[in-house]
């Protein structure tokens, strides 16, 4: 116990060491804005992942042809204007006198150059560009873009799509993406060079990344602060008491312990709101043999039974009150009510019945239970590890017998996104607010283009054909209908238990102006100290 105690005062007092070095070295006259986040980003490198938190930073830094306003609709950034000149072919107008921060031009070659970047061996993004076939050049600030097939959604699609610089990533042998699932490293990996609101000025991994204002920037600035210095601080009260003392400006997620303190504290504003991911337990039900597990020769999971039963021995409401505090959203569907596709028809849980459950793996053969390891963020959701230990301690009721693998999120997704995993917790948010993005992205049969993020082999050819046809259905109620379908497809699979969403709880300080996504996003573009 001694040496556990030492050991947090010893990485608080480091932390701090850490806050207080920064606001020695900082201008005391200059608009700096500090924040904390409970882990750090994965890469600098906008094309080597679609995890969303480093995909969130990365815009402040990096643009697309389109973004999103307050209000998450899609508005014009380096693409001036654009018309859709048949079903597949789109024509972009291209901002010019936009530079990227080294000084040099943007234009249609860098969106080419990223476009077959983008489709490398080390791309975690291609799902962002599946659906086109060609991007061709009209002139320097004129391209087109056609598609396979027509696609309503493609605009959203290339809101998280960014455009590096084809000049600057050749010269610093950087025109392929490094594939951080394999420890790949190059120059787009810790430095940068795009043409956003901010430039990158500092990386020190696990530490601090610190972004200046682009003073070049093409667009009217909202914002008035000049630096911000991002760190990675993935213990609770650590992170709390940096807000408290001083040392950070605002901070996210706040434990839910600590909502009510901060509520009571007078110098400091609370923004909550629910948010669009959904948190989930995956299974492996693909290989013959489960890895990691006292099971030889066979996988369980392949079982629907035992899926099932691990459903009904999940206690969602017991998380909601003893982990969460009540600040989650219990859910039966891994589509969350604001993104298009959802139907109150789909938010059925199985209930909370350990004798069912008990009932189901005796029937499948198991009433002995079995021993695996279950893969665990422990800095990327809100209380991730707290929640699996609460589905460990369920699970054990079962004789299922779980080995908690809990590790920071570089760790984590690096090991299932080798799928070297049996039994995960999980949390997706589309990126595009459109059902078809979970869909292709997460329930598509894993292929080199689709299912890149689904982790347990999952594979329903219906739920392929469907999301296909989803693709490219114009007529909103038709395209409602068919992504109803697909979803009520997945959760009767039952290779998923879905539990919640998040609520979005950040905190700040009184003079701190910022906007809350409901992606849990923060836009350095809205940020202002007064």
């Amino acid at each position: 116990m001694m040496n556990k105690m030492w050991l947090k005062r010893t990485v608080a007092a480091a932390v701090f060491g850490i806050f207080a070095a920064q606001a020695m070295t900082g201008d005391a006259h200059a608009q700096t804005f500090r924040w904390a986040f409970q882990g750090e980003n994965i890469t600098m490198d906008p094309h080597s992942t679609t995890e969303f938190t480093t995909v969130g930073f990365l815009s402040n830094i990096y643009e697309g042809l389109v973004r999103r306003d307050r209000e998450m609709q899609i508005e014009p950034a380096l693409a001036a204007e654009w018309t859709l000149e048949s079903p597949t072919v789109w024509r972009f107008k291209l901002r010019e006198n936009v530079k990227f921060h080294d000084g040099s031009p943007f234009t249609a070659d860098d969106v080419i150059f990223s476009y077959e970047r983008s489709l490398k061996d080390g791309s975690d993004v291609k799902p962002r560009i599946q659906s086109i076939k060609e991007i061709r050049k009209i002139g320097d600030h004129e391209i087109e873009i056609e598609t396979n097939a027509p696609n309503p959604i493609l605009l959203s699609e290339l809101a998280d799509w960014f455009i590096l610089s084809k000049v600057w990533s050749e010269a610093n042998n950087a025109d392929a993406p490094a594939d951080v699932r394999k420890g790949g490293e190059n120059a787009a990996t810790h430095s940068a060079n795009g043409t956003g609101p901010f430039k990158l000025t500092q990386r020190q991994r696990d530490e601090r990344t610190v972004l200046t204002a682009n003073a070049d920037w093409w667009d009217e600035p909202e914002f008035n602060i000049q630096e911000a210095i991002f760190s990675p601080v993935s213990n609770n009260a650590t992170r709390v008491a940096a807000l408290l003392s001083g040392n950070v400006d605002m901070i996210y997620p706040v434990p839910s312990q600590d909502i009510p303190r901060l509520e009571q504290t007078p110098d400091f504003e609370l923004l909550k709101g629910p948010e669009s991911r959904v948190v989930f337990l995956g299974f492996d039900v693909a290989r013959d043999e489960l890895l990691h597990s006292s099971v030889k020769g066979a996988n369980p999971f392949k079982d629907q039974r035992v899926r099932q039963a691990v459903h009904h021995a999940i206690d969602v409401e017991a998380i909601k009150s003893r982990i969460m505090r009540d600040a989650s959203f219990p859910t039966g569907t891994l589509i969350a009510p604001s993104v298009t596709g959802y139907d109150e028809s789909l938010n059925q849980r199985l209930p909370y019945d350990l004798e069912k459950a008990k009932a189901l793996m005796a029937e499948a053969g198991y009433a002995d239970g079995f021993s695996l390891t279950m893969d665990c963020p422990n800095d990327r959701y809100v209380n991730d590890e707290a929640i699996c230990q609460a589905v460990a301690a369920m699970l054990a009721r079962l004789n299922i017998k779980v080995d908690l693998q809990a590790q920071t999120r570089s760790l984590f997704f690096k090991k299932v996104l080798e799928r070297d995993t049996s039994f995960y917790l999980h949390a997706w948010a589309t990126s595009t607010n459109d059902g078809h993005n979970i869909l292709y992205d997460l329930l598509n049969t894993p292929s080199p283009e689709k299912g890149t993020w689904n982790l347990n082999g999952y594979s329903n050819p219906k739920v392929d054909e469907l999301t296909a046809q989803v693709a490219g259905e114009m007529d909103a109620e038709v395209r409602k209908k068919l992504l109803v379908e697909a979803f009520d497809l997945v959760r009767q699979d039952e290779a998923h238990v879905p539990l919640h969403q998040q609520m979005l709880v950040w905190a700040k300080r009184k003079n701190i102006d910022l906007h809350q996504r409901p992606d849990d996003r923060l836009e350095l573009r809205y940020v202002n100290v007064n």
